[in-house]
């Protein structure tokens, strides 16, 4: 595998997406490119995310679509097309990676897996100060986290740790649960093969685990990203849920469905 391709969602919030970026650009594996999956951001947040790319080191590009309410799954799928990288990093726009992050993700890759890292929560206090004083995160040592699990300003700790884990991380071949695209790694020809995520999944809700169940129907399995590849998510408030019930029902459906694996409306139209 060369060229890892970073799909980082974001919708009006330049300031956490300045704190994404920096963190991005201080990696330690360069062989990489951003693509910004930008789900209807207002003309004025569009202009000042798009200025903060221009520092980037490595190759960097910025999709937009009209804000038609949450359309994440539309938005990346989008980006998606557009990618040239072998392999895909979901993350979203909100999170502070360390600067190890791509090089985990990069020896966690395996063929005919998809990999879920996990994420450390950042209470609502403390990520109002992160964003006021774009406090660089990603060049904090690990006992700087400790004292802010002591102070509950994060909710663990224990997702800074490495730990080898070896054939451990293939014990749950078909959790689909907790894999987020905040944080996943997956193989784009596995992406494409189950037609990425679905459209039909509007409104903020599950397009993410369905997109994970219908990999596990092909027979793309877990591997755990866990005490490996962590992700700082800053504290935002809930998005609207009014279409969850509607989405979970559907997942559902298709939990069951073994031979369900192409999206409906998928990636194929950008294609």
């Amino acid at each position: 595998m060369n060229l890892i391709s970073v799909i980082v969602t974001t919708y009006n919030w330049p300031s956490a997406l300045r704190l994404c970026l920096e963190s991005l650009f201080a990696q330690q594996d360069k062989n990489f490119e951003i693509i910004i999956a930008d789900d209807g951001s207002s003309p004025a947040n569009l202009k000042l995310t798009q200025a903060y790319c221009a520092n980037s080191p490595v190759s960097i590009s910025y999709i937009h679509h009209d804000d038609q309410g949450f359309r994440a799954g539309t938005i990346r799928n989008k980006a998606v097309a557009q990618s040239k990288g072998a392999y895909l990093l979901f993350i979203d726009g909100d999170c502070v990676l360390l600067p190890d992050f791509i090089a985990r993700h990069r020896q966690l890759a395996a063929m005919g897996c998809f990999v879920p890292g996990n994420r450390v929560l950042l209470s609502q206090a403390f990520t109002r100060k992160v964003i006021e004083q774009q406090i660089p995160l990603y060049a904090k040592p690990f006992y700087y986290f400790l004292f802010l699990w002591v102070q509950k300003k994060i909710n663990r700790v224990s997702g800074f740790l490495y730990l080898p884990l070896g054939f451990l991380r293939h014990t749950r071949p078909n959790k689909w649960e907790k894999a987020m695209t905040c944080n996943l790694g997956l193989w784009k020809n596995d992406f494409i093969r189950v037609n990425g995520f679905d459209e039909l999944f509007e409104g903020w809700g599950f397009e993410d685990s369905d997109l994970v169940i219908r990999l596990i129907h092909a027979g793309i399995v877990r591997k755990e990203g866990r005490f490996a590849a962590v992700v700082l998510h800053l504290w935002h408030p809930h998005n609207d849920k009014s279409k969850q019930d509607r989405n979970y029902r559907r997942l559902l459906e298709r939990l069951h469905q073994q031979d369900f694996i192409l999206a409906e409306k998928g990636v194929s139209q950008y294609l």
